[in-house]
């Protein structure tokens, strides 16, 4: 956290934290400058690293509102990507109910493409990344 504390100060993040009750439920980030290539080269913005305590409260929603709500103010596309493995379904569902589409570069691992045939291991470096258009904001 103390290097998202310095990128948000940098300006090349943005943090956001959830609380409910005065208790830490989430938070996620969004990263100006993408690390994935497609991303970067096209100026997407990146919601990154998102993570809720307890699903179903409506937390990751209130998030998502958050960093699209951002993002607008700089961007008309906003980019995610998210894991393949059966953790990450809660998150791959919410992206999709809010209108977020695969990229069509298919699948990435440790930042490189998988390889049609390939075999890879279904771990969290295997991730599909999503856009969604935004209506940008003053």
């Amino acid at each position: 956290f103390e290097r998202y504390l310095a990128e948000h100060e940098a300006g090349t993040r943005v943090t956001r934290f959830a609380f409910v009750g005065g208790v830490f439920a989430g938070y996620l980030n969004v990263l100006w400058r993408s690390a994935y290539p497609p991303f970067a080269d096209a100026c997407i913005p990146e919601i990154n690293d998102f993570n809720v305590t307890a699903q179903r409260r409506g937390i990751g929603t209130a998030l998502m509102d958050e960093a699209e709500r951002v993002i607008a103010t700089r961007s008309p596309v906003a980019g995610v990507g998210v894991g393949m493995a059966a953790g990450y379904g809660a998150a791959q569902r919410l992206y999709v109910q809010r209108g977020y589409v695969p990229d069509g570069r298919g699948l990435m691992t440790h930042d490189r493409p998988v390889i049609e045939g390939e075999s890879v291991p279904v771990d969290d470096d295997l991730v599909l990344y999503f856009t969604k258009p935004l209506r940008m904001t003053d």
